[in-house]
């Protein structure tokens, strides 16, 4: 059992890669906007209740997956409403059940990430969509967060479409899993 946990900031490509890798790789997607959205349909973004509620469906989601010896591709956007002990909760979750996580992180350009926000479907998942809300979180704080486990692998989304993205971490991920 494994779990390809891929994270980066907003726009980086999580989710359309995670569907591209998902259907490569023939491993369902966990995407992190199936808890937020539940999350939030009772209580606002960000508050003790959301926080909770948010990281029960995660710890869930992978406690159950791990038992049912369960891989899937997991998407993560690091920011300061996430109690960093969480991802060490999850990553044992799996550990202790015998599996692995392979982390894979998602970077690209500032300017990059501005242009995607006005993506049309960005709002699907009702992400953050606003150019100067980013700012404001950003200067606030809002995406900072502790380092996570070393990257298997880390890829520049600026340089490597969605499909090529896709190609590289099921690469990856197959030599480790092959021992190569």
């Amino acid at each position: 059992m494994h779990v390809i946990f891929l994270h980066g900031g907003p726009a980086s490509g999580k989710h359309t890669i995670g569907v591209k890798l998902s259907k490569l790789i023939g491993t369902p997607l966990f995407h992190n906007h199936l808890a937020v959205d539940a999350a939030k349909s009772l209580f606002a973004f960000g508050t003790p209740a959301f926080n909770q509620m948010r990281a029960t469906i995660w710890q869930s989601g992978f406690t159950e997956a791990a038992k049912a010896d369960q891989s899937f591709i997991f998407t993560f956007n690091p920011e300061s409403t996430v109690d960093p002990a969480l991802i060490s909760e999850l990553r044992s979750a799996v550990e202790s059940a015998g599996g692995k996580v392979h982390y894979v992180h998602l970077v690209c350009s500032r300017e990059s990430t501005l242009e995607r926000m006005g993506n049309a479907t960005r709002t699907k998942f009702g992400k953050l969509t606003d150019p100067e809300l980013f700012r404001t979180i950003e200067a606030q704080g809002g995406f900072d967060f502790p380092d996570l486990p070393a990257a298997l692998l880390v890829v520049d989304t600026d340089l490597h479409d969605p499909d090529a993205a896709a190609a590289l971490i099921a690469k990856a991920v197959e030599a480790v899993q092959s021992g190569a």
